[in-house]
């Protein structure tokens, strides 16, 4: 049994190597600093029991900022070669995260690097592309990211791509828009089946939902979504969406912003962690104790001022144990939900 003071936090999403990209940080200088920027550094985290988590490459759409994140209508898809010298900058960032912290931080590519980084008090970073735009339609370059560290991959973000289309931000609505995977979309889903890197679906609309469901050999895993029974944004999943999840031993990660937590939609850290509490119910409900983890969209989102920042995830453990969840629930969605997902979708 885990330590119940300090419980290990398994991150299923977090957004620090977009906005060091943005701050012009390609050295990740700031990340060693503990600071009022964003939610992540290395300090906070180590404060807030960060053990392990899915560290994030997303291309912002051209001309769109954190304040208007989503797409307009109509909008280009953005091509492969204006997204991927940005990918790659951001890639680095997490390379020199990793050279610079003397064996704090290590980028994992097996279960027993992760093990290993538990065990050993260091954190464990995975690769993890949030849309696939930086990877040609035609394949080329996957194995060329795989063997970089890259696993795990998001097919879409929430605009269209040349593998599928992905749900606004619209809020209340439908992640039923659009057309299902592309004939690139299918291929891409039997590529990193082939070669172990997870599929997040936490992004892509319902049609490809059930394309995976149908295509893929792996458990279903949605890295940081919501229910949407609760709070309708087109981002959470449905209940159906979360019983096939379930179905294939898939995971879902509970994700902190408020946005997807509130039943109005709105971004207000003024949200109380009963609103996180009561998704959780929800979908442990649908999904089993095995099914639900974390996936906070620190950096990503606006999050409760109760947690604040990464320092504050022991908080949201102490609300759980006050909600009564038993410590065995706890640790499985804290880390070992995670950990046993991957154990059955990576291969080396």
């Amino acid at each position: 049994m885990t330590d119940a003071a300090t419980m290990p936090i398994f991150d299923g999403h977090n957004d620090v190597l977009l906005r060091l990209f943005r701050a012009g940080d390609l050295d990740a200088k700031g990340f060693f600093e503990r600071g009022g920027a964003g939610h992540v550094d290395l300090p906070r985290m180590l404060e807030g029991g960060f053990a392990a988590g899915f560290f994030a490459v997303f291309v912002p759409s051209p001309k769109r900022d954190a304040e208007r994140p989503s797409p307009e209508p109509g909008e280009p898809p953005l091509g492969f070669e204006e997204a991927l010298p940005a990918a790659l900058a951001m890639a680095s960032i997490l390379f020199a995260i990793e050279r610079r912290s003397e064996g704090v931080v290590k980028i994992v590519r097996d279960v027993a690097d992760i093990r290993g980084c538990m065990g050993g008090g260091r954190i464990a970073a995975i690769l993890h592309m949030e849309g696939a735009e930086a990877v040609d339609p035609e394949l080329r370059n996957l194995d060329l990211l795989h063997a970089a560290g890259l696993r795990s991959l998001g097919p879409v973000w929430s605009r269209r791509n040349a593998f599928g289309t992905g749900v606004p931000f619209d809020f209340p609505g439908s992640p039923d828009i659009g057309a299902g995977l592309t004939e690139a979309g299918r291929a891409l889903v039997a590529a990193c089946n082939e070669r172990g890197i997870l599929l997040d679906l936490s992004h892509l609309n319902e049609k490809g939902f059930w394309d995976v469901a149908h295509l893929s050999i792996a458990p279903l895993v949605a890295t940081h979504s919501n229910v949407h029974a609760l709070t309708p944004a087109p981002r959470n999943l449905t209940d159906a969406q979360l019983d096939a999840v379930r179905a294939s031993g898939g995971v879902v990660g509970l994700n902190y912003g408020t946005c997807f937590l509130r039943d109005d939609g709105r971004m207000n850290a003024d949200t109380p962690l009963a609103a996180m509490l009561h998704h959780l119910d929800h979908m442990l409900r649908h999904l089993g104790e095995d099914g639900v983890a974390l996936g906070s969209d620190f950096d990503g989102a606006v999050v409760p001022a109760e947690i604040g920042d990464a320092s504050g995830n022991q908080r949201f453990v102490a609300a759980m144990r006050a909600h009564g969840y038993g410590e065995p629930l706890i640790e499985k969605i804290c880390w070992r939900n995670w950990l046993s997902v991957l154990e059955r979708t990576w291969r080396t």
